[in-house]
């Protein structure tokens, strides 16, 4: 690792300016020497507020800079495909923030791209790097709650995103984007997904139904192993983000997140408060920063990539059963071929 790994973003929205900003100033051997996003004043101005010498409309324009060695591809999941297809194909080592794709066939042309180019590839599932999730893997591995043989996994927002992006065609709906984590969550704990049976609504915010998508939802899981789970999606957790989950064992269980962000209660004689977690980067801030060093270090050593594709596919599967099963209000194969897209 005697030289920097030189990386570019693509995709300057929300999370790509937090990838881009981290890698621009906090990951000590990365350097970002290129952004590019469809909005070209965006990128422009990313780059010249972070020193940036570079900057694209064009993801293609970027690919084609020879001083770029990797990528960040955090564009909306619809155009995953297309960019990662063209970053492997041009010789870049990628990182894909979740979810690998919204269709089955798309994920599985990705991997068969990314084999035949002999490329890097590792997906971006930030709870994997989380402290609590961390340290509870740890335990579960060496037998602390005996067993495991129930999951209990909760992602709630404090409101929903913005309705372009809530259209399933864009980000593959609550399930497929929000219930992703949950279900690589599941995987880590408990194994793979033998079958999932998912209910839920339009039930706070009528108006996404005016491009398909729900604002809760509950899913069952049955696991390979026969053991169990259930996930709890919402995006009206109106009191702060709420990220949980809880693994049952045979001799115990294990309670990951919470509540309280300061470490301080209020005691008056109104009652005891105290104050919650705002928002994601508030939550994952520490797991996203942990992720993408980590791709940066496996590029640099030539490791294998922490997350696979194989892992992203494996997600997008049960998010696709899930969300069939939901459509149909019925149980789902995690394997059925019919789920393969939204």
């Amino acid at each position: 690792m005697n030289h920097p790994l030189n990386i570019g973003v693509i995709g300057l929205g929300r999370l790509g300016r937090v990838y881009a900003a981290d890698l621009a100033h906090r990951v000590p051997n990365a350097r970002l020497v290129a952004v590019a996003d469809k909005q070209a004043d965006l990128a422009e101005s990313f780059a010249k507020q972070y020193g940036v010498s570079k900057w694209y409309k064009s993801h293609g324009d970027l690919l084609g800079d020879k001083d770029v060695a990797a990528v960040a591809v955090i564009t909306s999941t619809s155009t995953h495909r297309e960019v990662v297809i063209d970053a492997v194909n041009a010789g870049k080592a990628v990182f894909c923030e979740k979810p690998i794709s919204i269709s089955l066939p798309e994920a599985e042309e990705m991997l068969r791209a990314v084999q035949s180019a002999g490329a890097f590839l590792q997906m971006g599932f930030q709870r994997r790097f989380d402290a609590g999730y961390v340290a509870a893997k740890k335990k579960v591995d060496a037998g602390v709650i005996g067993t495991p043989v129930l999951l209990k996994s909760t992602s709630r927002d404090p409101f929903r995103p913005p309705i372009e992006f809530c259209d399933p065609r864009v980000s593959g709906g609550l399930i497929a984007d929000m219930g992703i984590h949950d279900f690589d969550v599941a995987r880590m704990f408990m194994g793979n997904v033998r079958s999932v049976y998912a209910v839920g609504g339009a039930l706070a915010y009528p108006e996404l139904k005016s491009v398909g998508d729900i604002d809760n939802a509950i899913i069952n899981m049955v696991f390979e192993s026969g053991t169990v789970g259930v996930v709890h999606l919402s995006r009206n957790a109106v009191f702060g983000y709420d990220i949980r989950a809880e693994i049952w064992g045979t001799k115990g269980s294990l309670q990951i997140g919470y509540f309280r962000e300061t470490p301080i209660l209020v005691m008056t004689e109104e009652g005891i408060t105290h104050d919650v977690v705002p928002h994601f980067m508030q939550r994952f801030e520490r797991a996203y920063l942990a992720q993408i060093r980590d791709f940066v270090d496996n590029v640099l050593g030539g490791r294998e990539p922490t997350i696979t594709g194989a892992d992203g596919v494996a997600a997008l599967r049960i998010s696709l059963a899930a969300t069939r099963s939901f459509q149909e209000n019925r149980p789902v194969e995690a394997g059925d071929t019919r789920s393969a897209t939204l």
